[in-house]
């Protein structure tokens, strides 16, 4: 693909995001639905014109992993109130690491022998599907909440879940990929866990220093343009070294550092900040609009007709996993970690409000196209997204409302 080619391209489906908003308000569709479906219409007529879009599975994975998503993890960090997080800290946690562990390893079981075909379809293949299906993205149900006025708390525990959530999905899924790729060589079950540890602590640890030192540089800087380049420095400079450096997680390095940033600009209050607020949230939205229509583009009908079931396995899935995690599990926590306050209509709507997105969607597009099993586990993903674009998003509003919580 030539430079040039590359240039049209970002800038026509730019253009196709911007023109698609405000269709999206019309038409009372959540913007993300409203681009699959535009990137889905677009790619089918430029097939049908004879037109090569240039687009291939196996140039995703550098896209997303290295522009993407510390771009998606960054924006989340930053705009977090940290002070509210850590009020709710242990739920969060709670929801972020052992129920995504076990949603993860749910998902899988039931994936594995609801496709039954050990072969085409292993074990390694169901994990990497239940841990990129276990990454959440609250965004629109929390511009709901917030709309219906549902308590901040559970705003906050929506927010904090996903945010944590998605980095402990990324370290899974990227040890999984490690072990399907066997760039990480034979490894057991407990060197497994052991790799994971080491990659996330590693990763925490990474982002605190670089984070505390971008602290110092955002102090010295004067401008609000100065604050906001340093702050983009700060976000691809931590995953780079994280990753390409010290083998650690790049991903909660971003998260890290993020947070860092985003709570002393909070602190000081200063006008210049808001500037690198609104610098990511344009970030976001760019890479967002993108992760959509790529999703809608890499689309076919090939994957409903052949991989259909596979779809409603993954679906069924994600909700058994999702049920069990939020109603089984959560209550179980002891009061002092404030899930005991829950109450049952708020796990509702945390259990409503698990939607699959932009980082579930970026995982499935990264899969290598050597593992024989990466479009199955692609369609897999790309159905369950659907699934919460067109059905639990558009339906948010209304279970708002018959919980009471409105």
């Amino acid at each position: 693909m030539t430079t040039q080619h590359v240039i049209f391209l970002f800038s026509g489906l730019v253009l196709l995001a911007i023109l698609v908003q405000p269709l999206s308000q019309r038409i009372r569709l959540p913007f993300t639905a409203t681009l699959v479906i535009a990137g889905f219409l677009v790619s089918e007529l430029l097939v049908a014109r004879g037109i090569d879009t240039g687009i291939r599975a196996g140039n995703f994975h550098t896209l997303v992993f290295y522009i993407f998503l510390p771009v998606l993890i960054f924006e989340s960090a930053y705009d977090i109130d940290v002070r509210l997080l850590l009020r709710n800290l242990v739920t969060i946690l709670f929801l972020a690491i052992p129920l995504m562990l076990l949603s993860t390893l749910i998902t899988a079981v039931l994936v594995y022998y609801g496709i039954a075909h050990a072969q085409g379809f292993p074990w390694i293949a169901a994990l990497l599907t239940g841990a990129l299906l276990s990454a959440t993205d609250p965004v629109a149900v929390v511009a709901i909440c917030r709309q219906l006025g549902v308590p901040e708390h559970l705003v906050v525990l929506l927010e904090g879940e996903s945010l944590f959530n998605d980095a402990t999905a990324i370290v899974v899924f990227s040890v999984f990929i490690a072990i399907a790729t066997q760039d990480a060589g034979p490894m057991s079950l407990a060197e497994g866990g052991l790799l994971f540890l080491r990659v996330f602590s590693g990763g925490l640890l990474c982002g605190a220093i670089i984070g505390a030192g971008f602290l110092l540089v955002t102090r010295l800087a004067t401008t609000a343009v100065t604050r906001a380049a340093a702050s983009l420095i700060c976000a691809y400079l931590a995953f780079a070294i994280a990753e390409s450096v010290l083998h650690v997680s790049g991903v909660m390095a971003v998260l890290v550092a993020g947070m860092l940033l985003g709570h002393a600009a909070r602190g000081r209050n200063d006008s210049r900040d808001e500037f690198t607020g609104r610098l990511w949230d344009f970030n976001a939205w760019i890479a967002n609009a993108l992760v959509f229509l790529l999703m809608g583009i890499t689309i076919t009908t090939d994957m409903f007709t052949e991989r259909w079931l596979a779809m409603l396995i993954g679906i069924a899935a994600v909700i058994l996993a999702r049920a069990v995690g939020i109603f089984g599990i959560l209550p179980l926590l002891p009061a002092g970690g404030t899930a005991g306050s829950i109450s049952y209509a708020e796990r509702s709507i945390l259990y409503w409000g698990g939607l699959r997105g932009a980082v579930t969607l970026a995982l499935a597009l990264s899969l290598p196209t050597s593992l024989d099993y990466w479009w199955t586990i692609q369609s897999i993903a790309f159905g369950v997204v659907l699934f919460t674009l067109f059905l639990q998003a558009t339906t948010m509003a209304s279970a708002i409302r018959r919980s009471g919580m409105q």
